[in-house]
Order: C-alpha cells, then sequence, then structure tokens
C-alpha cells in the first residue's frame, strides 16, 4: 500500500502508451507507481479525505483547477485565464502574474496540430510535450501542423481553424474507442489551404512531420461510460481493464486521474 497526494499520470511513447502514477506524500516525496504491469489485476484506492495543494504541499478543504488552493489559483501564471485562451495574453500590458514564468513558457516555440481522439480536433502545445500532450488527451493519432514562435500566436491561429475543426474533445466517445477513420494528411492539406493567409499573417512554420500514432493499454473498453467520483466514493476498487488519456478504465466505471490532483489516497494492488 503506497499513501500519497495524486498527480497527473505520465507517459511514455512507445508501442504501446507506458504509464506511471506518481503519489507524493506528505514529506513531499515522491512515490511512482508502474501500471501498465496492473491491468487486468484488481486496484483500490481509497480517498482519505484529506486533499493538499499540489503547489504548495498545504492542507485545505477545497481545490481549484484540478489541485491547487484558492490563493495559488488566483495567484500563479499557471491558472491564469490566458492559460486557457491564450489568445488573452496580457504580457504586452505590464500584467503577467509572473514574467519571468510567462519567458520561459509562453514566450517558447509552439505547435498547432490535429489530432483525433474522438473527433478530428485542432489544438495547441507547447513544443516541449510533444507528445505528453496527446497521450494526456487519449489521441489515437495526432499530426503537428505549424510551429510559431509564441503561446498567443498559436492561441490565434486555432481560433480560426476551430471555426472549420473544432477545439474539443468528446471524452465519453474517446473512452469507448468509438472512432471513425479519418486521414490527417488530407485533412492537414485542405487546412493548409483554406487558412492560408491566416497562417502567412501569423508567420507560421509549415511542418512537414509524420503521423505520431498511440496504442494505449486497455484490455476491453466500456460499451457505457459511468464516471467515478472520489467525493461520492471514497473508495474506488475494481479489475484495472486499461488506461487512456488520464483515465483509469475499471470493469464498473472511469475516473480521470488529472481532476483529482492533490487527493491523498492509499493505492493498493
Amino acid at each position: 500500500m503506497i499513501k500519497g497526494t495524486l498527480r497527473k499520470l505520465k507517459t511514455e511513447h512507445k508501442d504501446t502508451v507506458e504509464y506511471t502514477l506518481p503519489l507524493v506524500d506528505t514529506d513531499a516525496k515522491l512515490h511512482e507507481v508502474k501500471l501498465n504491469d496492473l491491468i487486468g489485476k484488481e486496484i483500490t484506492m481509497n480517498f482519505t479525505g484529506d486533499k493538499y495543494c499540489i503547489d504548495t504541499g498545504k492542507k485545505v478543504k477545497q481545490l481549484y483547477h484540478q489541485g491547487h488552493s484558492w490563493e495559488s489559483f488566483v495567484t500563479l501564471p499557471e491558472c491564469d485565464q490566458c492559460i486557457f485562451q491564450p489568445e488573452l495574453c496580457h504580457f504586452s500590458h505590464g500584467t503577467c502574474r509572473d514574467e519571468k514564468w510567462g519567458e520561459e513558457n509562453c514566450f517558447k516555440p509552439h505547435i498547432v496540430y490535429i489530432a483525433q481522439s474522438s473527433d478530428v480536433k485542432v489544438g495547441i502545445t507547447r513544443k516541449k510535450n510533444v507528445p505528453h500532450r496527446w497521450m494526456d488527451q487519449g489521441a489515437v493519432q495526432a499530426l503537428p501542423l505549424l510551429e510559431v514562435k509564441d503561446r498567443k500566436t498559436s492561441g490565434l491561429i486555432e481560433i480560426e481553424i476551430a471555426k472549420e475543426l473544432g477545439d474539443k474533445t468528446n471524452w465519453r466517445k474517446m473512452l469507448k474507442n468509438d472512432l471513425d477513420e479519418v486521414d490527417l494528411k488530407k485533412i492537414k492539406a485542405k487546412v493548409l489551404k483554406k487558412f492560408e493567409k491566416v497562417i502567412e499573417s501569423n508567420k507560421a512554420k509549415v511542418l512537414d512531420e509524420d503521423i505520431f500514432e498511440f496504442n494505449y493499454p486497455v484490455e476491453q473498453y466500456p460499451e457505457k461510460v459511468k464516471s467515478l467520483n472520489f467525493d461520492k466514493t471514497p473508495e474506488i476498487k475494481g479489475k484495472l481493464m486499461g488506461i487512456k488519456g488520464q483515465y483509469f478504465i475499471f470493469d464498473h466505471g472511469v475516473i480521470n486521474i488529472r481532476r483529482y490532483q492533490g487527493y491523498e489516497i492509499e493505492f493498493k494492488h
């Protein structure tokens, strides 16, 4: 049994995506559980009732934005609205929550991509997050389209392309693996042609890369998706049928691990 607060699942891109569950104990010691070998086996996760801010380690009654205390949520740059809507970047107005953080994270190369998690969608990510961003989303394939100089520029391009493709994932469809056969190369060609002026005006570099493909450690996908919740059911146990995106797939439901960052659990297998 390992006791600690949850963090988002770590991924490694191999023939089958490899997953690791990080747990941080009250002494700030990191414990890592290799998950692929547990597929098909019984596991138990027992929520102790305690929650800790993933930024400060402070025990709190309520968490915000996937594991933050209120104080961290309203002060950290990574929790600002412009992270969710990059086009709202206010760095140039001198109001960035942390200019050094902004320079190190937002003013770095970003990738505009298309991916299929459920339906094909457009998205953006920091270049250094490739290919982990797509595994976090449960994408079965992804194709980088463009490289730009900063986050705001990628967001401005994403807004335009999203009018054609959309930018959301249907998480239930993703977990059922109920996917249509698509040709990302053909979709890329159409996007580049239709949004040529947008691409040129934002000085984006068109990329020529192969399609990334992802296979997940899943024995059986659910026919119906039932969401499990630590606040309603503190003890979640059963046979781990698979992992996709940030979700554990049990024989009786699914749970989004990233959503419960900061929750202290006892993990048994």
